[in-house]
This record gives structure tokens, sequence and C-alpha cells, in this order.
């Protein structure tokens, strides 16, 4: 059975591409909420063709639809991955991880709590990660707290916009279309950051990369003694 870092590399690797996938759909659904802004507001001076409003909706939806799916993956493998690095740093110092995995999932799932406790369990990681004394109180990096910044600000703008699209107005409804690109965009840094904190810490906990061992192979043998050749048999086929 494998030990922690060496699943930890094999998920890093995969949760790595399935974030900057992620965010690419979702800057293809961020400009298509763009488009869509656009639109409104030129309809109001000006008709516009159905075809282009048909299309626009059309992106929308379907990326949309498209980003929530990969979005929910992402998290639950991201997640795997959480668990995986904190069994492998409490591995390496020889100790217990500073909390206990019920505390992690609640500080990770439960709306509101999730924006003070998501930096902290990441701050622990990092802190331990980095071999720090157990003794000492973790102190966030510059990518940690950038992290962080990005996770408050995406659930700030997401919490926006579900306020701003269930109000009533025309007005309204445009700001929602607005907030919405924005929200995109702020989840675009966020799954780039978070694909960087991986790339980073996984390195910290596993550094022998599996595309760094290279197999080697025998070119040329010079100085060694000849081999004596058996005398091939009268009956052997030729």
């Amino acid at each position: 059975m494998p030990v922690a870092s060496q699943r930890l590399l094999l998920i890093a690797r995969n949760v790595v591409t399935l974030l900057w996938a992620l965010a690419g759909l979702v800057a293809v659904a961020g400009g298509a909420e763009l488009w869509r802004y656009v639109l409104l507001v030129l309809s109001r001076d000006t008709a516009l063709s159905p075809a282009v409003v048909g299309a626009s909706d059309a992106l929308v939806l379907s990326f949309s639809l498209l980003t929530f799916v990969m979005s929910v993956f992402a998290f639950a493998v991201t997640l795997w991955w959480l668990f995986v690095a904190r069994t492998a740093a409490a591995d390496e110092a020889g100790q217990q991880p500073p909390r206990q995995s019920w505390q992690v999932l609640v500080g990770i799932l439960v709306p509101g709590l999730n924006l003070a406790m998501a930096g902290s369990i990441l701050a622990e990681l990092e802190h331990a990660a980095t071999r720090q004394p157990a003794n000492r109180r973790p102190k966030p990096s510059r990518l940690v707290l950038g992290w962080w910044a990005a996770w408050i600000v995406n659930a700030v703008l997401l919490t926006l916009t579900v306020m701003w699209r269930s109000r009533d107005g025309v007005q309204a409804q445009v700001d929602a279309v607005f907030l919405s690109a924005l929200t995109d965009l702020s989840a675009v840094a966020l799954a780039l950051l978070t694909a960087e904190v991986i790339r980073r810490f996984t390195r910290l906990l596993a550094p022998m990369e599996e595309r760094l061992v290279r197999p080697l192979q025998v070119l040329e043998v010079k100085g060694a003694p000849e081999v004596p050749r058996r005398a091939r048999p009268k009956t052997a086929a030729r």
C-alpha cells in the first residue's frame, strides 16, 4: 500500500490539471456573463437580434452548468488532497495533525465559519509542511494569505449575486449579471491560487517527484571481460 506522500503526488497531479481546466471554463463563463451584460445595456437604446440574444443565453446556460459540475468535482478532489496532505505532514513530523478530521470538514463546509477556518487550516498545513516547531504559532505566507483573500472575496461575491438575483426590477437583474461576471473572475483567481498552493505544498511534503526520477539505460560497457561462449551443438537448428 503506498504511503501518504506517494499518494499525494498522484492526487496532486490530477487536482492541479482539474483546477486549470476549471479556471478555463469559469473564464469562458465570466466572458459570457459580460457579453450578456453588454447586451442588456445596449437593449436600453436599441432592439437586439433574437439570434444574438439566444446565442448569449445558450452560452451562459451551458457554461454555467459545466462550471457548476466541474466546481463540485474539483472541490471534492481538492478536499481529498487536503486530508492526504495532512496525513503526509503528520507522518513526516511524527505527530498527530493539529485538528481532527471532523473539525476540518466543519471548518471547510459550514458557510460563514469557513471564511475564517479555511485559511487557518491551510496555514497549519503549511506550518507542518515547512517543518516548523509544533509549539510555534503558524504564520501564513503571502501565498496562503493571497489564497485566503481570494476565498473570502469569491464567497462574498457569490452571496451578493444570489441576493441580487432574488430582487425584483430590471436594474437589479442587470446588476446581478455584472456580479455574476465578477464572481466568475474571482473564481478563476481562486482556482489558479489553489493549484499553486497544491503544487507548492506537494513539493514540500513529497519533494521527489516521479517526473524527475528518470530510468537509467545502459548504453555502453567498457573494460568488461569477455564472456566465454559455449560451442554450438551440431544438432541445433540454424
